[in-house]
């Protein structure tokens, strides 16, 4: 071994919930040292230059989930974060220009009606109470199930009073919705076509379900935990992880950049530290993995250190992304219909309606991309001038479906799909194919080989019931510990899951 520090932490990957276990452990007191393989902190959640002179947030590109109890004991304004705009509406575009406007318990715009609006605080308020049940549950070590231990006892015991405390109307719907599809629950709650294709969005983005898929509400519920105020970081999803980096480091963590971890190192039953891609080992009495669970225990630890089972439950976490990201550089602010260039900088969605969803989940099936996808679009520059030059501007889209096993290949695929991507923006924003001066599209594989994530799976693990909570990422690694002495999971594969939440 060339260094020696038995007592020493390592954490493997640089990515924002690497870096929140970094600043915690190191404010404790704890001797930390984090290696991250790219060149820059953030693994995902990154601010990057995609053509000369144009900045955008190159995985996640909208802030919501972070939580509040991080931002302010790191103290992470002081290290940097600002937002450049916060309490961003959900704007449904429609190819007439009535658009839906959804900011909170308000649903506005020309394309809601009266009825709509009082339909739709309804929803909100059923939602949020529900979806704060999920929240309650982010800081909450997830209990065993089977066990007689205590604690995990009397974890389950307090998540069944909350869900008591819900009154027996809430509790009943509640238990009813919970694992069933997102289509289901709005057709009961609204009339609106074009209102339930967007609240549909939040059921399936991210995942391989449609509207009719069980499971899509949960989806929907877990993205709702923790208020769904979406916000836009000053300088890129980048500044988030910038900021965490400089938490951890005030607190005495050192981070190494541009080192892979190569394998975990084992010493009979024990991890003892890592060896790097250099060659180089580090010893380390505990090793924290902010790698994807596949990763961690098929790549870096090696599966002939667990057993069998465990192995086999591994292998079968599902973790195929859908989703490709969008980056367009622009000359100018493009027009959507019926929105003023304020209005522009909101979270705009395509998907006029739950058939129309439907309908673009089902060439996923199949292994092909969607002819007409759903997007989830931002412009950043609306907000935050500095991410382009003067007068230009950056859209920043999530598109889906776009399975990570594209039946004819992507290296074939990718043209097409960019080209059926520009041609649905045309719809809404005529005119802004003429704009646009550089186009990326990353699809899964891309996701996978830039951001070192299985599958290209945001996630880590789809985000369904049985993959959630104390299943997650599958039982026998619930509880963020490895059934390998001295090695523990932080990444997006444990619970509670993905997004940008530490």
């Amino acid at each position: 071994m060339t260094s020696s520090a038995s007592d020493q932490t390592i954490i493997i990957g640089g990515g924002h919930n690497g870096l929140v276990c970094a600043a915690y452990l190191a404010r404790a007191g704890h001797k930390v040292k984090v290696f991250e393989a790219a060149a820059q902190v953030g693994g995902a959640a990154i601010t990057r230059e995609f053509a000369p002179g144009y900045q955008v947030s190159a995985g996640a590109h909208l802030l919501y989930m972070l939580d509040k109890g991080i931002r302010q004991e790191l103290s992470l304004d002081s290290h940097g974060l600002k937002m450049a705009a916060t309490g961003l509406p959900t704007i449904a575009l429609h190819e007439s220009g009535e658009y839906i406007s959804i900011a909170g318990a308000q649903a506005g715009g020309p394309g809601a009606s009266t009825e709509d609006k009082q339909a739709y605080r309804e929803y909100h308020r059923f939602m949020s109470k529900f979806a704060g049940i999920i929240g309650g549950l982010h800081n909450q070590v997830p209990p065993r199930m089977g066990t007689t231990d205590r604690s995990d006892l009397f974890s389950l015991a307090k998540t069944a009073l909350k869900i008591r405390r819900l009154g027996v109307r809430d509790m009943r719907e509640f238990l009813r919705i919970a694992g069933i599809n997102v289509f289901d629950v709005l057709q009961e709650n609204f009339d609106n076509e074009f209102l339930k294709g967007a609240l549909s969005v939040d059921g399936v983005l991210g995942t391989f379900l449609g509207t009719r898929s069980n499971n899509s509400l949960f989806c929907a519920l877990h993205r709702l935990s923790n208020g769904n105020d979406y916000s836009l970081p000053a300088g890129g999803m980048g500044a988030v992880s910038e900021a965490l980096a400089s938490a951890a480091r005030a607190h005495g963590a050192e981070i190494v950049t541009s080192s892979p971890v190569k394998r975990i190192l084992m010493d009979f039953d024990h991890v003892c530290g890592v060896e790097l891609d250099s060659g180089e080992q580090i010893q380390a009495g505990t090793v924290i993995s902010n790698a994807d669970p596949k990763t961690t225990f098929h790549e870096l630890l090696g599966f002939r250190h667990v057993e069998a089972g465990f192995a086999h439950r591994i292998s079968h976490i599902r973790a195929r992304g859908n989703v490709a990201k969008l980056h367009l550089a622009l000359s100018g602010l493009p027009a959507f219909k019926g929105l003023d260039a304020a209005a522009s900088g909101g979270r705009l969605l395509i998907a006029p309606s739950m058939q129309y969803v439907e309908h673009a989940f089902n060439h996923a099936k199949y292994g092909e991309f969607s002819r007409e996808p759903v997007m989830e679009i931002t412009l950043p520059t609306v907000h935050d001038s500095s991410l382009a030059p003067a007068g230009q501007h950056v859209l920043s889209a999530n598109v889906q479906w776009a399975p990570y096993e594209l039946k004819q290949g992507w290296q074939e695929g990718k043209a097409a799909f960019i080209e059926a991507t520009i041609s649905l923006l045309e719809r809404y924003a005529p005119g802004i194919r003429t704009q646009i001066l550089h186009t990326e599209m990353l699809t899964p594989p891309d996701l996978e080989s830039r951001f070192r994530m299985s599958g290209g799976h945001w996630h880590h693990a789809e985000l369904t019931m049985d993959q959630f909570m104390m299943m997650r990422p599958v039982p026998g690694a619930a509880q963020y510990q490895a059934p390998v002495n001295g090695l523990w999971l932080c990444g997006a594969g444990s619970h509670p899951g993905g997004g940008v939440m530490g």
